[in-house]
């Protein structure tokens, strides 16, 4: 087992380096690369079936693209043009049109939103122009999103505050009375409003 121990060794050697062996004086075969005694002989070796690492050129990691992780589009410039910041609109119906600005143009693929009170007011379209109506009377905020072909949030502006007074029947009543005439013809002037007619108090008598 020894002799077999002392070979592994020595056939792990560089191959410059050079093996003998020789039976000692207990009778015991000995292998070294320093003989000492005149009895002792070369031992040929075998070449080992090493192979040489093959060089490999270190090729540049590719990530895949992956959509959900893309960087989104960024336009320089989202605002609200109309109405202006803090505006207070006076319409007897709720009505107001908001616009909005962008740079660069919208992109492919890309679409508007408005959002009144953090709700969207319809689908996301291609126009920056969205009418409104029937908005109650008080205070209220305007956002303005474009989504990408995903849905995604591309962009957002800031939720802008605005004032919606309405004037009420009563009010343009007091403004302009309803006359007679005016009952069914007039928005402020319903038919269920109008008074009855006066009888002609001569026609009691009959």
């Amino acid at each position: 087992m020894k002799a077999w121990l002392l070979i592994a060794c020595f056939i792990a050697l560089p191959a410059a380096a050079e093996v003998f062996t020789y039976v000692d004086h207990q009778g015991n075969r000995v292998f070294t690369d320093q003989p000492k005694t005149g009895n002792a002989r070369r031992v040929p070796l075998t070449k080992t079936n090493r192979i040489a690492a093959t060089p490999t050129s270190a090729a540049p990691l590719i990530a895949e693209s992956n959509p959900e992780e893309q960087a989104l589009f960024h336009y320089d410039v989202l605002r609200i043009l109309v109405p202006e910041p803090d505006a207070t609109i006076h319409s007897s119906a709720g009505e107001v049109i908001v616009s909005t600005t962008n740079e660069p143009a919208l992109q492919p693929g890309h679409h508007y939103r408005l959002l009144l009170d953090g709700q969207p007011t319809a689908e996301p379209g291609l126009s920056p122009v969205f009418p409104l109506s029937n908005i109650d009377r008080g205070s209220h905020t305007l956002s303005v999103e474009i989504l990408d072909e995903q849905g995604r949030i591309v962009e957002r502006t800031a939720s802008q505050p605005f004032h919606m007074q309405r004037t009420s029947l009563a009010q343009k009543r007091k403004i302009k009375p309803c006359s007679l005439e005016d009952y069914g013809q007039r928005p402020e002037c319903p038919p269920d409003h109008k008074p009855a007619e006066e009888k002609n108090p001569f026609l009691r008598l009959f």
